[in-house]
This record gives structure tokens, sequence and C-alpha cells, in this order.
């Protein structure tokens, strides 16, 4: 049990060393990208809202 926890310990350790790095690093179009993301992520927000509109309403029918 000793050595699980002692391995998720330096595993948790090296995945913060290599996620600190790699947060340094920066992305030249990231906002135009964001920027065509959000609204792809809105509309299938919406389109999935409306389906399950659909669904609640079909099931609180019958």
């Amino acid at each position: 049990m000793k050595l699980a926890i002692f391995l998720v310990i330096i595993i948790g350790i090296f995945s913060l060393i290599g996620t600190i790095l790699l947060g340094g690093k920066s992305d030249e179009d990231y906002s135009s990208a964001t920027r065509g993301n959000l609204s792809r992520l809105t509309w299938m927000y919406v389109i999935l809202a409306l389906i399950l509109l659909l669904g609640i309403a079909g099931y609180v029918i019958t």
C-alpha cells in the first residue's frame, strides 16, 4: 500500500511539472481559434438542449 501511495505521489509530481512546462508555451492563433470553437460549442449546446427538451416532452406526454 505504501508503494502505491508513493507511486501516485511521484506520478503527480511529474504530471505537475509537465503541465507547468507546457503551460508556458503560447499559441499565436489561440484567440482566432477560440472564437470559432466557442461558436461551434454554443451551437452544439443549443441543439442538444432542443433534443433534450423534445425528449422530456415526449416522455411527459406519453
